[in-house]
Parts: C-alpha cells; sequence; structure tokens
C-alpha cells in the first residue's frame, strides 16, 4: 500500500532521501537568517520602495480605482472630515510584490480577491461566527505562539500529528453545526468558511497587534507570520488523509492572502518525506517555496534561535517558551501590556491569564470582541493603554538614502540620549477574506494550485 515503507530501508538511506529533499529546496537557512538581520527582508515594503516601486504603488491604485476597486484617501478640509483609503498601502503592496510589481497581474489577483470577499460576505463571517467553532478550527490550523521573532513577525506553530483520524472526525461534525446564521444558505463547506475567519484573525488581530509592539524596523507595518511545521510522529498514510485538509490552508494563502507567509521551518521529517514534498511543493508559488527550510535534527535548535530569541521558542524546539499545541498565545509583557484589558481571570491550574478567545478585532487605540456565544452577539469595544517602548528598541523617524530606500533612524534629546516614544500603531489592515477570487469548490481539491496556511 501507499503509506508503506519498505523494511529492508536502510537508515543510510533514509538519510540520503531526506539529504535529496533538503537539496531539492535549495534553501540555506543561515543565508536567510543573514538577510533577515539586516533590511533586505524589507525590499519592496513600505517605505522601503524604490522610485520604480513608487511608481507602480501609484500606478496599481489609479488602476483599481479606475476600475471601481479601490477608493483613494480623502484629506480633511473645511467642511471635510478625513476619509482613510479603503485599503492601505501595505495591503495593495502586498498584491505588487506577489506578482512582482506588474501592476496588471497585481490588479488581476486583487479584482478577484476583493470579487471572494464580497461573495462570501467575508466580513460578516468574522463578526458573527460562533465563538465555540471558531475554536475548534484554531486547533486544526496553525496556532500563533503569542510571540515573535527577532523581526518582530508573529511565530505561528503546527503540529501535523495531534490531527489523527478521531481529532478530524470529531472537528468535521463540530463544523457541520458551527456555521454562522448569516451563512446558512452558503453553498462553501463549513470548515472553509471557519478557515476563512482564522485568516482574518491573521490579518486583522495578529498582525496589527504585532505592528503595535516595539521592533526594528516600526516603520513598516507587519504583514507576515513565521511558521514553524512539525511533522514529527507523522505516517505517510496519515499525510495523505491530511493531504486536502491541509491543501485547503495553503491554496486560499497563495490566491487570497498574497505575500503573507515569511519563513517556513519543517522539523522532524521522517524518510518518506521526499514523497511528501513533492505534493507540497505544488501548493505554493516559487517565491513561498524559497521560504520553505527543511531542517535536520541538528539544525533546529540553531536555526530557530537565529531567527527568534530563545524566549519566543517553544521548549519542545530548544528554547524557553512554555507553550504547547492547542495553548492559547502566551503573550510577552509588551504584547501583555496591550492586552491587558481582554485578558481573562485567572484559569484553574493556569499560571498566567490567557486572552479573550474567538475573532477580535485590533484597531490601534481600541479592540473590537465579535463573534457570538450561546446565541448572542458579542459587541464589547475595549481601550488600549498606551505602550512604554523601551529605549533600545525605538526607531521612529525615517531617512531615504541615496538608492530609495528609507532607513529609520533613533531620534535623540539635546545631551544625546535616546528619546523613548510609542511604536506607532500600524495601518488599517483592511486586506482581508473579501478579497480573494479562488472558487472555494476549487480550494478542496485543486492540486496544480499554488498556496499556504496561517491562523
Amino acid at each position: 500500500m501507499l503509506w508503506r515503507t519498505k523494511s529492508h530501508h536502510s537508515q543510510a538511506a533514509s538519510e540520503q532521501d531526506l539529504a535529496r529533499t533538503a537539496s531539492a529546496s535549495k534553501n540555506d537557512p543561515s543565508a536567510s537568517a543573514t538577510q533577515a538581520a539586516g533590511t533586505a527582508w524589507l525590499a519592496g515594503h513600505l517605505n522601503h520602495l524604490t522610485p520604480e516601486q513608487e511608481e507602480k504603488l501609484v500606478e496599481f491604485k489609479g488602476v483599481c480605482a479606475e476600475r471601481k476597486y479601490y477608493t483613494p484617501a480623502v484629506e480633511a478640509a473645511e467642511g471635510v472630515e478625513a476619509v482613510p483609503a479603503s485599503h492601505d498601502d501595505a495591503t495593495m503592496l502586498r498584491f505588487l510584490r506577489a506578482r512582482k510589481f506588474d501592476v496588471e497581474g497585481a490588479w488581476g489577483q486583487f479584482r478577484d480577491t476583493e470579487d471572494w470577499r464580497k461573495e462570501n460576505a467575508i466580513e460578516a463571517l468574522y463578526a458573527n461566527i460562533g465563538v465555540d467553532s471558531y475554536e475548534a478550527a484554531r486547533r486544526m490550523y496553525p496556532q500563533w505562539t503569542g510571540r515573535r521573532d527577532r523581526r518582530g513577525i508573529p511565530v505561528y506553530v503546527f503540529e501535523i500529528r495531534h490531527l489523527n483520524s478521531k481529532e478530524m472526525a470529531a472537528y468535521n461534525n463540530t463544523m457541520n453545526t458551527g456555521t454562522p446564521e448569516t451563512h446558512k444558505s452558503s453553498t462553501v463547506p463549513a470548515r472553509l468558511l471557519n478557515l476563512f475567519a482564522l485568516y482574518e484573525n491573521l490579518l486583522n488581530f495578529v498582525m496589527p497587534l504585532c505592528s503595535a509592539l516595539a521592533r526594528p524596523n516600526p516603520e513598516t507595518p507587519i504583514v507576515t507570520s513565521t511558521n514553524i511545521v512539525d511533522v514529527s510522529g507523522v505516517g505517510l498514510k496519515q499525510f495523505w488523509n491530511l493531504k486536502g485538509h491541509m491543501q485547503d490552508a495553503s491554496v486560499l494563502a497563495t490566491a487570497h492572502y498574497p505575500e503573507t507567509l515569511d519563513r517556513i521551518f519543517i522539523i522532524g521529517a521522517p524518510s518518506f518525506f521526499p514523497t511528501v514534498w513533492g505534493w507540497i511543493k505544488r501548493w505554493f508559488d516559487p517565491v513561498t517555496t524559497s521560504k520553505i527550510f527543511i531542517l535536520s535534527a541538528a539544525e533546529v535548535q540553531p536555526t530557530l534561535t537565529s531567527f527568534m530569541d530563545p524566549t519566543s521558542i517553544p521548549k519542545q524546539y530548544g528554547g524557553e517558551l512554555d507553550w504547547q499545541w492547542g495553548d492559547m498565545p502566551n503573550l510577552d509583557e509588551p504584547a501583555r501590556e496591550l492586552l491587558q484589558n481582554l485578558e481573562q481571570p485567572l484559569a484553574e491550574g493556569k499560571e498566567k491569564k490567557e486572552i479573550l478567545k474567538g475573532p477580535i478585532l485590533f484597531k490601534g487605540d481600541k479592540i473590537e470582541v465579535l463573534g457570538t456565544e450561546n446565541g448572542k452577539e458579542r459587541r464589547e469595544i475595549i481601550p488600549v493603554p498606551q505602550a512604554k517602548v523601551p529605549e533600545q528598541a525605538v526607531e521612529t523617524k525615517i531617512e531615504t538614502n541615496g538608492n530609495g530606500t528609507a532607513e529609520p533612524v533613533k531620534e535623540t534629546t539635546e545631551n544625546g540620549d535616546v528619546e523613548s516614544t510609542t511604536a506607532p500603531a500600524a495601518e488599517n489592515e483592511k486586506t482581508g477574506l473579501d478579497n480573494v477570487a479562488v472558487n472555494v469548490n476549487q480550494v478542496a481539491g485543486q492540486e496544480g494550485q499554488t498556496t499556504t496556511a496561517a491562523a
């Protein structure tokens, strides 16, 4: 049968297979870490554009506005209130980067995404999804640990071994009864509706929260996630059974959430992983595939440490973070300070308070609690305290160097000391789920497409 390995398959052969798989990805984690340590990874991002890229952004927004898919901002004037643009520049740039700044290519994906969002009423879905249903879905996909890498990008973990046949059956049964009232007539499978909501959480809660925290480049909003994918203890049969589940997320990300994935670290790869890699690499575009790193056991701890502080790495991967699969985010102190009004009373057996479960919006100075619980809508506005930014992390002014790239410089007082200021909140990240155009019936079953997961 397909998932059985030969008993005479030697350890040496297994190591050779794994080596070929790692080689196939042609990605050097040490070189990638060196790039991440500088500003090269910011190329094409907001405030790090070349003059030509700036022109492409202006052209792209003009094309989308002319075709009635984008509304420019309105500046305040006498008798006129300021109105933000329908989509912020960080969002528009994600579509441009995904198409290598080809305006017509970016327009096509942006149009499809916007049509998809409207057809599936994504904002209404996120606002009305049941908290229990949302929480069940959260446990089936990559989960935010509550920590960030050295650049401030949120770190997600996906431990695939937990998704056994029993768990998948229970999840599917839950999904069949958890569709929000606003989507009862939808022909989209409930499991996909809940997956859409998880992506909406990434864009509208996790990313703007991380953008509001101190980090090396606060001039550029956080628009990606770093993922640790643990495939240890997973047999080929389980991989085969989960292929559709994992493909749903990867296809959705590529089609409707372009450029939201940063590095993906695959750890615990078994001897048969070359077979699995053959499936996986077809789900992603070449740019995303170039950011996937298959790590040997010896590479896990040093590689992860090069990208993130040990306090942001779960203990099971050689770090210091007390976080297990299924846990709510274990926030660091800066994030905990911003979300202190979102914390719940200390639960029995817990050492730290947890934040409220379910769909949430982070909007800089306020948090909006959404979803439904016991048939009732949750609609609460919670204020966000002003953050205290560590002096060594403060970089608030932007200067442009000779090649058109923005460079942050620290703000100083007259006596030369660093002056502490508050990290800027992210631009309003209205990217969303409403923007993507993949036929949802294709999301579950189309193998030749390229895409990935998060949430």
